[in-house]
């Protein structure tokens, strides 16, 4: 038969840790048996020193005791210490995989982005090291205390098995009672944590067109709906709880009870007596713990199944030869692509072949596909049918952590992190002083940068710090670092001003000279000047695609009209300032009469 467990990774883990959860086990053996301490004190000193009225002995047994209540105190700890260590061996061995799995899963699953996985290990972690755990350690021996009272007296083990039985059926009825609460409760605070992170991260557009009461009561809808699940659940968990504690201190007086009758029938003696109601209540602890503690087992329980989700479908990444490092040369073999969990492709048959060194512009109207293709292209998004292919291989089938260092990516939402300016141009891996400086020298940021109170140094607090122009610098000079072989750049000068826009052209003619594959896609005719080929996408299609010239020579031929983001490339014969930038651009290169 199958192991149910031998996909779950989680599971995995746990069975690496398989060995301390064993000596846990171990030493819980060992801590219940010295719980029996407690009772036999009590039994010897009613049975033994009271009759005889001997203090060396009252003194032999304490002294005995207390070495004993010293081990099970240091059993107790060392315990304890295993469990924490688990936990850290826990987060060690799947924090990075975690981390991972979230960033693939934003880039290939719709939704919101969440850290929620790292809360839930983090959840697990917590349960893992907390006193519920040690209940399910401490419940199996059960029985031993069971066995005891029966040794006492046959009718104190049925009494005690009656009270034990009772309240497991308590902590049955809990779990059934709470668990659908506690899991959609768990659901609500989910959405309304992540609803409430998209908010803050928009939060100057909330407040500039005055829509905080309107996203607030989005938030305190789902905030709602949250409390009353887990209100329902607390009021349900609340009766057996408190019902399970009412019975278990009426247990143990009622044991006395029950001692003390067969104690009139000269059944048991009185130590029997008062250790039985001390054991009975050791017998129940571990019980009540449960019930006490459950709402912590359900809250673990719903990380493990979603940490187990995740890790399911998101697998990791295989093996793959080393490939040799790229040169530049991009296929686009009738790719069809869409954003995460779309089913409609937002391009479909694409395809061409740019040559190592080649500059490419990317022109078309809104919604065209430009953005797309360009993640397409990068291996951001898979392609939904076709291949794009780095060199020959599937862009897909490239180790990610090795070729991206020969890759570089300017998004049209520039996000820089938190840390100094050179580790955001370093990516955050080893800082090479010279060539963080030499891709801020390209991109015409190195100036800005010095200008700064502590220069490459300085620390960026998100994105608040720095304006939106600086930051596309800064985001263009990271996409140059390292000098990429492959780099696309999506509206690259949507935030430039003249100055910007003019470094930003110095430094395409620079990856022009040093033979760097470039994708760029803008809606300013300036920058497009260089490129040595241009595609035209309307509606997620090729509409055009060559050199700049013949491009230019088809787009702007009267009978054809076309228009890029609503404006005219070529109407009616006249020419755009786009056509006109890119012909010139042509003329300069040599490329002979401009198109009639």
């Amino acid at each position: 038969m199958a192991d149910p467990h031998s996909n779950d990774e989680l599971w995995q883990v746990l069975g690496t840790c398989r060995k301390s959860f064993l000596m846990v086990g171990f030493f819980s053996l060992f801590i219940n048996l010295l719980m029996l301490v407690p009772a036999i004190y009590m039994l010897q000193v009613y049975d033994r020193v009271i009759t005889t009225y001997s203090e060396e002995t009252l003194l032999l047994l304490t002294l005995i005791a207390v070495f004993l209540f010293l081990v099970m105190g240091g059993l107790e700890l060392v315990r304890s210490r295993i469990l924490v260590r688990v936990g850290n061996r826990l987060e060690t061995l799947l924090g990075e995989r975690l981390y991972g799995a979230m960033i693939k899963k934003t880039l290939t699953v719709p939704g919101l982005p969440s850290v929620q996985p790292l809360n839930d290990l983090a959840s697990i972690r917590q349960f893992l090291t907390g006193n519920g755990l040690f209940a399910f350690f401490d419940a199996p021996w059960i029985p031993l205390y069971l066995g005891v009272l029966f040794l006492f007296h046959v009718w104190l083990g049925v009494f005690a098995t009656v009270a034990g039985l009772l309240l497991l059926a308590l902590a049955i009825a809990n779990e059934i009672s709470t668990r659908r609460l506690l899991s959609a409760a768990t659901s609500e605070n989910i959405q309304s944590r992540d609803l409430a992170s998209s908010n803050l991260r928009n939060a100057e557009v909330l407040q500039a067109m005055g829509m905080v009461p309107q996203v607030m009561q989005r938030w305190a809808s789902r905030h709602h709906d949250a409390l009353c699940y887990q209100s329902a659940a607390s009021d349900r968990a609340g009766i057996l709880i408190n019902l399970s504690k009412m019975l278990r201190i009426m247990f143990q007086s009622l044991i006395l009870g029950l001692g003390a009758y067969l104690v009139l029938q000269r059944e048991v003696s009185p130590g029997m007596m008062i250790a039985g109601s001390i054991i009975m209540g050791r017998a129940l602890a571990p019980i009540d713990q449960m019930i006490g503690g459950w709402k912590g087992v359900v809250g673990a329980r719903g990380a493990y199944r979603r940490i187990a989700d995740l890790l399911a479908k998101i697998p990791p990444d295989g093996d793959s030869m080393e490939l040799p490092p790229p040169k530049g040369h991009v296929s686009v073999e009738a790719v069809a692509a869409a954003a995460p969990g779309e089913r409609q492709p937002a391009i479909t048959g694409i395809h061409f072949t740019v040559q190592p060194g080649e500059q490419v512009g990317i022109v078309g109207p809104s919604a065209a596909g430009k953005s797309t293709l360009a993640r397409a292209v990068l291996g951001i998004w898979p392609a939904l049918a076709g291949t794009v292919r780095l060199d020959g291989a599937d862009i897909t089938q490239w180790n990610r952590q090795e070729v991206g260092a020969y890759l570089g990516y300017l998004p049209q939402d520039i996000e820089l992190f938190h840390g100094s300016i050179s580790e955001n141009i370093a990516r955050f891996d080893e800082i090479d002083a010279a060539q963080v400086v030499e891709a801020a020298r390209k991109a015409g940021v190195h100036e800005m940068i010095l200008r700064l109170p502590q220069g490459y140094d300085t620390q960026i607090d998100g994105n608040g710090t720095l304006s939106g122009g600086q930051r596309q610098r800064i985001g263009l000079a990271r996409a140059l670092y390292g000098r990429p072989v492959l780099v696309v750049l999506d509206e690259p000068n949507a935030y430039l001003d003249a100055e910007g826009d003019k470094a930003l052209t110095a430094c395409l003619q620079q990856l022009k000279r040093e033979g760097t594959t470039l994708f760029v896609i803008s809606h300013r005719s300036a920058i497009l000047q260089g490129v040595d080929k241009l595609l035209v996408l309307k509606e997620g299609r090729m509409d055009r695609w060559g050199t700049a010239c013949e491009v230019l020579g088809q787009i702007t031929r009267p009978a054809t009209g076309v228009r890029l983001n609503g404006k005219g490339v070529g109407v009616n014969g006249r020419l755009s300032p786009l056509s006109q930038s890119v012909n010139e651009a042509a003329t300069q290169r040599g490329g002979g009469e401009e198109p009639s």
